[in-house]
């Protein structure tokens, strides 16, 4: 499974990356205000600061809900470096978008997906990622990754090539149920990618290790 970190935060992104495990980026224009990064030019130069730290693919969201402004910012988006995916939210003018881009040889993320049928109409428009939300899911009590596991089954049973991309990822353990049900990319938070590596067992045999050469080298 695939890692991409879930900020538009350089030093987490870099952080992330000298960890070598890190595979791509996602962003929103949330993520973008809670950095303070404002305007359309300073947003798209973030982009290209991101995709410089990163050899990954970078998903840049259009913010126009309508198709004939998804098609202007998903073009100039696209150009601004050979990383950048555009990511459209599942609406009709966005599914709409999302085969254009196809057709254009850009690759797009379906963001804002909350079922099995959006999800299908996604992957029929030729998306490259689909995002389903995961945290957002649990938060009303649905099972956001029972979701993400009905998609990975339909697109293995219709042979769709579009990544089932697990997002609004808010915990360690939801990255493991992520894995449970083949998920292909999971896009986290950086702690949640870094509680991983949290065991006390490991903790213990560290500790023990570390005296018993102190008891041998003094």
């Amino acid at each position: 499974m695939k890692f991409f970190i879930d900020t538009a935060n350089l030093s987490q992104i870099r952080e992330a990356n000298e960890m070598g495990v890190l595979d791509g980026v996602t962003t929103n224009p949330s993520l973008m205000a809670k950095e303070g990064i404002k305007g359309v030019e300073n947003c798209k130069k973030h982009y290209v600061d991101i995709c410089n730290i990163v050899d990954g693919d970078v998903s840049a969201e259009v913010i126009s809900t309508d198709y004939e402004g998804m098609i202007k910012e998903g073009e100039e988006l696209a150009k601004l470096h050979s990383n950048i995916v555009v990511k459209v939210p599942c609406i009709a003018d966005g599914i709409k978008a999302i085969k254009y881009f196809t057709g254009k040889g850009i690759r797009t993320n379906c963001t804002l997906v909350f079922s099995p049928g959006q999800a299908l109409l996604a992957a029929k428009a030729g998306a490259t990622y689909v995002s389903p939300f995961v945290g957002r899911l649990d938060d009303i009590t649905s099972d956001g990754i029972e979701l993400v596991g009905k998609i990975v089954d339909m697109y293995s049973f219709y042979g769709f090539q579009t990544q089932v991309l697990a997002a609004s990822i808010r915990t360690t353990q939801h990255i493991i149920q992520c894995i449970e049900v083949g998920a292909d990319v999971a896009t986290c938070p950086l702690s949640a990618i870094k509680g991983l590596l949290n065991h006390p067992l490991t903790d213990i045999g560290l500790a023990k290790f570390m005296e018993d050469y102190k008891k041998v080298n003094g």
